[in-house]
């Protein structure tokens, strides 16, 4: 049996920029310490809610180092290193461990794409030549490649691959994958709107968009399910659900970022080729974000 890197919500945690786009890491280490401050079981820089597309190898790194710094080992720092070029995945990983990092995050290959095949060498690769557990990531909306449940099988039989962050909305396939896997692989929600019915079926928590603005509320839906209160984990769940929708109306971390600046926490706008919210978009962000009285 592996040991999960965390259980409960682990924030995909934004990467907040001046108004020159330059990475703001004075807030990055408040929003940090704001985070485990307010129960995040894990802090995941770099994902693609911290806009790891947009970041160069150097400031990718130094966000990392800033988590890993700011954390001061209070809870696990997930590092995003995924790749479409695995020989890149594999050096970036290996910078995230140096600067500390306790786990990595590595979403599939994304343009070039691969076969089933393809991505178990890819993954087993990277697991060979790296010394942290590795959470997949899963997420076809973005990336036109879907993990099948047969693939986290032989996945899971990699020690170094322990968990998965699932986004494909498929519960079908994800119970498949828990049922093949078991404590092999431990799965966490990619979506904010699934925590409770993901953890109905095994899986351990939940890296979330939501936990940006409430950490307590995505902290309390998981760990509520996990002390046997499911009926407490599906009641918050669902009075959240606008919410964890609306955070989604336009690419993500798009909303998330306006959000955070309209509840006064001045984190910037996300780097091109991500724009800005239209009239109607914030019209909705702000309505669900009042509805919550967040402003």
């Amino acid at each position: 049996m592996k040991k999960p890197v965390f259980t409960g919500a682990g924030v995909a945690i934004v990467t907040p920029m001046y108004e020159d786009g330059k990475i703001n890491f004075s807030l990055l280490e408040e929003l940090v310490d704001y985070q485990i401050q307010h129960k995040t079981d894990a802090i995941v820089i770099c994902g693609t809610t911290g806009e790891s597309p947009a970041l160069d190898n150097e400031e990718h790194v130094e966000a990392i180092k800033c988590a890993v710094s700011a954390t001061a080992k209070r809870v696990p720092v997930i590092a995003g290193t995924g790749s479409n070029d695995t020989a890149y995945a594999v050096s970036l990983s290996n910078e995230a461990e140096q600067a500390g990092a306790d786990a990595l995050l590595m979403v599939t290959p994304y343009y070039n794409k691969t076969s089933q095949h393809g991505l178990i060498e890819h993954y087993n690769f990277i697991a060979d030549r790296v010394s942290t557990p590795i959470i997949t990531y899963n997420v076809p909306s973005r990336t036109g490649m879907d993990i099948k449940p047969e693939t986290y099988l032989e996945l899971s039989k990699n020690p170094k691959i322990v968990g998965a962050k699932e986004a494909n909305g498929s519960i079908s396939a994800l119970a498949k994958t828990i049922a093949l896997c078991g404590d092999e692989l431990y799965m966490y929600s990619g979506n904010d709107d699934q925590i409770t019915a993901l953890m109905s079926l095994g899986g351990k928590g939940v890296i979330s968009v939501l936990s940006n603005i409430l950490p307590e509320i995505a902290h309390d839906i998981a760990a509520k399910y996990l002390e046997g209160d499911c009926a407490e984990s599906a009641r918050l769940q669902l009075e959240y659900l606008d919410l964890c929708n609306d955070l989604f109306c336009d690419v993500n971390p798009i909303p998330v970022k306006a959000a955070m600046c309209m509840m006064g926490i001045n984190v910037g706008r996300c780097r091109l080729p991500l724009g800005t919210l239209n009239d109607a978009a914030q019209a909705t962000v702000l309505k669900a974000l009042k509805n919550h009285s967040l402003v």
